[in-house]
């Protein structure tokens, strides 16, 4: 089997194992959150992705890793977590808090969905040796980023569910 064809088996069965771990447990979980909590699980998981760096540093990637793929994912990942480093910092303040969890799931999907440009751009699933100690990150890390952010947005558009008590009348959820 050619690099590219085992590259892009691991990728694709990522994703599958990872959507069949998400809706079997983190799914019915998050669901059972109010939306404050939910997005604070997914931006403390995406604060780790300063973890993206490791994609410049010398010696864990190859040195013929493409620079086009390389920087952008390194400081698209970096950015990302600050993003949701600061999200997590400012729970306490809605208005900021809010925006930054916006801001960390726009920027963190783009940021993704350009990678995955760049490396077929690049060549890279033919060349996936160039990745080194860093290979595990897009078949393992990538695709239960990605599938939070879409759990994120489902969450931040789903409409709120309205709850009545019986002793104080109607409350938002």
């Amino acid at each position: 089997m050619s690099t590219e064809m085992v590259f892009q088996t691991h990728l694709v069965l990522g994703y599958v194992a990872w959507l069949l771990c998400f809706s079997a447990y983190g799914l019915p979980w998050l669901s059972s959150m109010d939306r404050v909590a939910v997005q604070r699980v997914i931006a403390t998981l995406h604060s780790f992705r300063f973890f993206g760096l490791v994609f410049i540093l010398p010696g864990v990637v190859s040195p013929d890793l493409p620079a086009g793929f390389a920087v952008f994912a390194a400081y698209g990942d970096f950015a990302t977590g600050l993003l949701a480093m600061l999200a997590l910092l400012t729970v306490r303040l809605p208005r900021l808090f809010w925006l930054f969890v916006v801001a960390f799931n726009l920027v963190g999907t783009v940021e993704l969905v350009v990678d995955y440009y760049h490396a077929i751009q690049v060549g890279l699933p033919a060349h996936a040796e160039q990745l080194g100690a860093a290979y595990a990150i897009p078949i393992i890390y990538v695709p239960l980023l990605m599938i939070t952010h879409v759990a994120a947005f489902y969450f931040l558009l789903r409409p709120l569910k309205v709850r009545v008590l019986a002793t104080t009348g109607p409350a938002v959820l």
